[in-house]
């Protein structure tokens, strides 16, 4: 349990440092990221819930959210459901695309 604990931790550290260039303020701060789930080998699932239905940087902060927490040591993949947005269906298809 103290590996999960750790990396979420770190997770979330890291997620400190996505700003919102529009706001200039974090992404955990603006309280837009939720439920971060640790699985076993690194496997992460997450809640991006844009601020607005229909947030023009939904995107790009989805995209930053996501480099942002695969490039914490430990992170083998990441998985984003995103919620209260519009598009969320294509934001969720383009985003974990990647994978």
């Amino acid at each position: 349990m103290g590996e999960t604990t750790n990396l979420e931790q770190a997770i979330e550290s890291a997620l400190c440092e996505v700003i919102d260039p529009e706001t200039g303020l974090s992404v955990t701060r603006m309280d837009l990221v939720h439920d971060i789930q640790v699985g076993e080998g690194g496997a992460v699932r997450l809640t991006f819930r844009p601020s607005s239905p229909v947030c023009p940087l939904a995107y790009a902060l989805a995209n930053s959210i996501k480099q942002s927490v695969e490039g914490v040591p430990g992170v083998d993949h990441v998985k984003i459901k995103v919620e209260n947005y519009q598009r969320a269906n294509h934001l969720e298809s383009v985003i974990n695309a990647r994978d």
